[in-house]
């Protein structure tokens, strides 16, 4: 059901990339399974004033760095370019993504419920399914291996048959940009700019392709650098670096500024809102992304990335999603906010 060529490898357009690459690490919104299931109705609840956010925080300093593609790796419609200059001030961010623990404690102290829960579905990769036949809606049109499961949520990350045991520190996922936001109001947070997740990545190293250099790792004898797909996408997958989903969110080593897993493991929602040309018109200071829109940034690229089809697990890849989405290789992790920095 997976269109491939007659070497059994995923379909590529001419110019090698995967012919639905820009969906390929998430299904491009919730609409592409309401089709197949009517969502639910309900309002948010409203978090209490409580703020026990307890990840670690790494402090990024003030700065002034380039921004965008400088290796020329740069996927066609993501606007990766011009490469531009931006000046940061300090800021407090998070060492980890969010955990399950981390989420579970917004959950029971507010009751909230997220999109995935309240729609009654969410997006699963293939080859994650835990749950029985008749809880598969279907599959996202142009990427096959993005299933609409019916009970999969950030508690059943495979759907139904699935659980958090042994996942308390790996990274929450399934939840939409409305659910990251809705922690960080109850946290007293906030999601980073999608400059200041940057900036935060490169850990000091402009124009460096990953956190630690140019060399992917993985290679030659050398170290897995971060937790992305190996082997034939989308049927198998080697293991080598020893996850088919996400890993805790301490594995491998952090960056210069202390941050873990920034690039693989899962896409991080930033602030903005989502525009492929927003760097040709982006402020120095302090950029914040467009007034409006209708999706918002995504970062960092998942374990679902790889080179044959889609090198987004890099500092300056770019991606988005409508706000309602929510798939099993998702998270986010969260700033200080500004009042709060400079109190």
């Amino acid at each position: 059901m997976i269109p491939h060529d007659h070497d059994g490898s995923p379909h590529l357009d001419d110019a090698g990339t995967s012919a639905s690459a820009a969906d390929c690490c998430a299904p491009k919104g919730r609409a592409a399974f309401l089709a197949m299931a009517a969502p639910a109705t309900g309002t948010v609840p409203t978090a209490p004033s409580a703020r026990p956010h307890r990840i670690e925080q790494v402090t990024v300093p003030a700065q002034t760095f380039l921004m965008g593609d400088a290796r020329g790796d740069q996927n066609r419609g993501d606007g990766e370019t011009p490469r531009h200059p931006v000046e940061l001030d300090a800021f407090s961010i998070d060492a980890t993504t969010v955990t399950n623990d981390d989420y579970a404690r917004f959950v029971d102290a507010t009751g909230y419920r997220t999109e995935a829960e309240t729609f009654g579905f969410s997006a699963v990769f293939h080859l994650a399914l835990t749950a029985p036949e008749s809880d598969v809606m279907g599959q996202a049109p142009g990427t096959p291996w993005w299933l609409g499961v019916r009970g999969a949520d950030w508690r059943h990350p495979g759907g139904a048959g699935s659980d958090l045991t042994d996942r308390g520190d790996h990274p929450a996922i399934h939840l939409s940009w409305n659910d990251a936001k809705a922690y960080c109001d109850w946290a007293g947070r906030a999601l980073p700019t999608e400059a200041q997740w940057e900036a935060a990545s490169r850990g000091g190293r402009d124009g460096d392709r990953f956190p630690w250099g140019d060399e992917i790792g993985g290679t030659d004898g050398a170290p897995h650098r971060m937790n992305v797909w190996q082997g034939r996408f989308p049927l198998t997958n080697t293991l080598d670096d020893g996850y088919l989903t996400t890993a805790p969110v301490r594995s491998f080593e952090p960056n210069a500024y202390g941050l873990w897993q920034t690039v693989g493991n899962v896409w991080e929602w930033c602030a903005d809102w989502w525009d492929a040309g927003y760097y040709a018109v982006s402020p120095r200071h302090e950029p914040a992304g467009p007034d409006h829109g209708q999706a918002r940034v995504m970062r960092g690229g998942s374990f679902l990335c790889h080179d044959s089809y889609c090198n987004r697990y890099r500092n300056a890849a770019r991606s988005s999603n409508t706000p309602d989405s929510s798939m099993s290789n998702t998270g986010f992790r969260s700033v200080a906010r500004r009042e709060e920095a400079s109190a």
